[in-house]
């Protein structure tokens, strides 16, 4: 063997898996049932097996928790402190994915012993998970200023109060309404519909939604 007189490490990875439920910006996390850290809660992973690169692992992890193949997905970076895992020297891979209202299967979810939880009351997370947690948020609102991401945890067709409530869940922070408005009016790529969302008034609110063929053919995007 070429390598032979290194040492030889495990690889994982680890997905960092936002939903949007019941309107509120949710991580999936499941309470480990094995060592090491039994009884704590992590996010969801696993090991990169033989002939499977870090992407296609990541993906199967997510396959298997979705039933879906097309998943908005991104890498965030690689944890590899010498001590993060209790069990063994573990290198791990940490990416992000963003599932829709439609994009996740409750049975599958419940096999995997996996639940939503709402990001602002996370439990107290196993390994360096809230580390993972932490800048993977970091990179969201960074990402979700000039790139359409955040229309990937929204149905279809969304209200503007939809829209503007995600993105104050993930940036933290409140909006100026009539600014978003406007801005939302000024960006291209949000489309008015016909159809109106009744279920929070009797008048209620025009839907919107998302043409990405007008963003792909002008990938401008601020909001």
């Amino acid at each position: 063997m070429f390598y032979s007189e290194n040492p030889q490490f495990f690889v994982a990875v680890d997905c960092i898996i936002f939903g949007l439920v019941d309107g509120k910006l949710c991580l999936l996390l499941s309470k480990r049932l094995f060592e090491p850290e039994k009884g704590k809660w992590s996010v969801m992973g696993g090991f990169v097996q033989q002939g499977e690169s870090v992407d296609d692992a990541a993906r199967r992890v997510l396959r298997d928790l979705t039933g879906l193949e097309d998943i908005y997905m991104e890498q965030v970076q690689a944890f590899g402190a010498v001590n993060r895992d209790p069990g063994e020297r573990v290198i791990s891979i940490a990416y992000y994915a963003l599932l829709g209202p439609d994009e996740y299967n409750l049975e599958l979810l419940s096999k995997h012993n996996a639940v939503w939880v709402e990001i602002n009351n996370l439990p107290p997370l196993g390994f360096d998970h809230p580390e993972m947690v932490r800048k993977t948020l970091e990179l969201i609102r960074v990402k979700c200023s000039h790139e359409p991401i955040g229309f990937n945890l929204l149905p279809a067709m969304f209200t503007l109060t939809q829209l503007q409530s995600l993105y104050e869940t993930i940036l933290g922070e409140s909006l100026d309404k009539r600014n978003f408005r406007k801005r939302v009016a000024e960006t291209d790529c949000i489309e008015k519909t016909e159809f109106i969302d009744k279920t929070g008034s009797r008048r209620g609110a025009s839907l919107y939604r998302f043409n990405d063929r007008v963003y792909l053919s002008h990938p401008k995007f601020k909001i």
